[in-house]
């Protein structure tokens, strides 16, 4: 079992990530411009950063960053360029996946239609690359490099990711198991919602001197256990609470761990109706149908197998970690970071 925070150590969490919220969500919609065309363009692309969400991102960017002795000035637009490419991101995803809710609000496809929202998308990852060009130009030639160079491959793995997993579906790929969740996660989720932004902070505070191995090493299986428990939550979660759409990721066919696990372990015959589950669409996938697999998913025991697949990766993350800021200072921002890992697991949005 993993190290458990108590009650007052997620509170501390908490509240730190609402800060961090507050000031990242007030730097993103004062970098979006608010001229015309106003309701075609700039209003449905300050949608979302308008919205308030867990803001992991910024805040592992600014703590690690902090934590090896980065000035806090040279961390902000960096910070707010990672979390303005998350909301790009999750536009094109809710797209993609046809997804009806995005925290606790319809999507912007969902209220403005397609096309508004595909360029919505397009137009905060640009304003990202404007708010890091801003920021990096406080940095020497050779960091402000490094920091790009991360940037571009972020992008690049995250896209890689979401490829995957649209292959996936695309081609009825049904036969896999838990290494290839973990290898599409690794690019789909780790990459930029955990490695990169622990990786550009410890950049900037070392002045790219800092070993990246063991932080990738943590960051995986400490994104991977987030990822995980999104996916459980998603299944088991409270709709008002996690502000997506509940069972939203089996509506869209999604090779979810627990999904892998029910596939391979089923009887034919249910091993039958998950193929044909999955073959279908959306749109072809009806309520009735969900409940079926959502149910065989507790009678096969894949929630459990999932729970305890996710802790025993969190207690690797736990290893880590300490390699991870053997180099770090001692202080707020350490302890800080050393409490995501319980909370992690403990959230329930």
């Amino acid at each position: 079992m993993t190290s458990t925070a108590d009650d007052s150590d997620l509170a501390t969490v908490e509240d730190r990530l609402r800060q961090v919220g507050k000031v990242i969500r007030r730097s993103m919609l004062g970098a979006i411009p608010d001229g015309e065309p106003s309701q075609w363009l700039y209003a449905p692309m300050r949608e979302y950063p308008s919205r308030p969400g867990k803001a992991l991102r910024p805040a592992l960017c600014m703590s690690a960053g902090r934590a090896f002795g980065a000035d806090p000035d040279d961390l902000l637009g960096i910070a707010v360029a990672i979390e303005l490419m998350h909301n790009a991101f999750l536009v094109h995803d809710d797209i993609a996946d046809g997804s009806e809710m995005r925290r606790g609000r319809p999507t912007l496809a969902a209220t403005y239609g397609v096309a508004a929202a595909l360029n919505a998308g397009d137009g905060v990852a640009i304003v990202a690359g404007q708010v890091l060009r801003r920021a990096t130009r406080r940095l020497d030639r050779d960091l402000a490099d490094l920091v790009w160079a991360e940037f571009d491959t972020m992008a690049l793995r995250t896209l890689e990711g979401q490829a995957t997993e649209a292959g996936w579906q695309l081609d009825d790929v049904v036969d896999l198991g838990p290494e290839d969740y973990l290898n599409l996660i690794m690019h789909k989720t780790c990459w930029y919602t955990t490695i990169h932004p622990l990786r550009v902070g410890a950049i900037v505070g070392s002045r790219g001197t800092v070993d990246l191995g063991p932080l990738v090493r943590f960051g995986f299986h400490f994104g991977a256990a987030f990822q995980i428990r999104d996916d459980l939550l998603n299944l088991v979660g409270d709709q008002r609470t996690y502000g997506k759409e509940i069972l939203g990721d089996l509506f869209e066919g999604k090779r979810t761990l627990p999904l892998m696990h029910l596939a391979s372990v089923a009887s034919e015959a249910d091993r039958a109706l998950v193929g044909d589950y999955l073959r279908r669409t959306r749109s072809q996938r009806s309520p009735e149908l969900v409940a079926t697999i959502r149910r065989l998913m507790d009678d096969y025991g894949s929630i459990t197998f999932t729970s305890e697949y996710a802790e025993g990766i969190l207690l690797v993350a736990e290893e880590y970690f300490e390699h991870a800021f053997a180099d770090a200072q001692p202080g707020p921002d350490l302890d800080f970071l050393r409490a995501l890992v319980p909370y992690v697991w403990a959230r329930w949005r």
